[in-house]
């Protein structure tokens, strides 16, 4: 059996594997929400309109006539 070397290809470069490592650091900010109550009164004047309607109707009618072509001639004695 004859052997012969092997060829060396180019290597082929992946793109890289990112990895993240995460650190976490716990701070407390308090916040304070003051509350003031206003007391309000309210009146409400409802206005009311009305708009009484009639109706009417009606209907168009549209005829078109739409010649195509040259008219048939009519044969002698008609």
């Amino acid at each position: 059996m004859h052997c012969h070397r092997p060829k060396v290809l180019p290597a082929v470069v992946h793109p890289p594997m990112c990895c993240e490592h995460h650190t976490f650091q716990q701070f407390i900010v308090p916040h304070i929400h003051p509350t003031h109550i206003a007391n309000i009164n309210h009146q409400m004047y409802e206005h009311q309109h009305y708009f009484p309607q009639t109706q009417s109707f009606a209907q168009n009618v549209h005829h078109q006539q739409q010649f195509c072509g040259r008219r048939p001639r009519r044969p002698f004695g008609f």
